[in-house]
């Protein structure tokens, strides 16, 4: 009898905080902040194995990687250039776990053939932005083929000598171009390469389409990624900031640590910011 009282007691519980859980996430959702990962966060896995780690997470967007092995049933690997049978089966699958495909990236293309391809997977699965760090002399075509299929292309910031590598030379590469081109910010990055985030996001109004979110801790370039609020990159002043600016989008979590088993660490990371968001909205 004790055994079922606690059984019912422990269902009970689980039943109450349930609606608590989803309620956090709707109220950042409604706000227009879309909570996912970068599924090279889980470059160890299959993308099958992702997307199945991203529902026990409770996390509903993505941010496919080309590259990733697509696991079980499939053959060959995330890639844009794989056929139509594929796409609608990948489609079939995330829907079923009640995630979207919000992005694709980080990829560069070397010739005009490769971005419409690109683009056109894009929006063959519903993508609403593509993280890259086009060449200079790219920019012409892709803000073309951005403004045509009416996707953001967001430019990524991996460390120098990438060429937009901290935001004065992103700003300068964005004057004057389309609103569909803009920055995927990563937050890690610029700390490693000594740029205050929080100042960068600051540069970047209005330019800021999606982020590779995260935290790292001391040691500068060679800083590893740690649960956000642990670090030195002020997660919470970087939300603010966000927030100031009326940001919409998605925060890819980008948990480039702990590779063999990286869930436990994003499942602080995501109970953090739940707490810093509570408090903002």
């Amino acid at each position: 009898m004790k055994k079922i009282t606690l059984f019912i007691a422990v269902s009970l519980l689980m039943f109450c905080m349930t609606p608590k859980i989803y309620a956090q996430q709707s109220r950042t959702e409604r706000s227009g902040w879309l909570l996912g990962a970068q599924s090279y966060t889980f470059h160890k896995f299959t993308f099958i194995e992702t997307v199945d780690k991203m529902e026990k997470l409770g996390l509903k967007y993505v941010e496919v990687y080309f590259g990733q092995k697509l696991g079980e049933g499939f053959e060959g690997n995330m890639d844009f250039n794989m056929n139509t049978e594929t796409r609608t089966r990948i489609l079939d699958l995330v829907k079923s776990k009640g995630i979207t495909i919000m992005a694709c990236g980080v990829v560069i293309c070397n010739n005009e053939s490769e971005w419409r391809r690109l683009f056109d997977f894009a929006k063959s699965m519903g993508i609403k932005v593509i993280t890259s760090e086009p060449a200079a002399t790219d920019l012409d075509l892709v803000e073309k083929l951005a403004d045509q299929y009416n996707i953001d292309i967001a430019f990524h910031n991996h460390p120098q000598p990438s060429p937009y590598w901290n935001p004065d030379l992103l700003l300068t590469a964005l004057k004057g171009r389309s609103q569909h081109m803009g920055s995927c910010a990563d937050v890690g990055h610029w700390k490693r390469m000594g740029i205050d985030p929080v100042e960068a996001l600051k540069k970047l109004e209005g330019r800021i389409r999606i982020l590779h979110f995260k935290d790292v801790g001391e040691g500068g370039a060679t800083a590893h990624d740690v649960i956000w609020g642990q670090g030195v990159c002020n997660v919470e002043g970087m939300l603010k900031e966000l927030k100031r600016q009326h940001f919409n989008g998605m925060f890819s979590i980008e948990y480039e640590y702990n590779e063999e088993n990286p869930t436990p660490d994003m499942a602080q990371c995501i109970t953090n910011f739940q707490k810093i968001t509570n408090k903002l909205f």
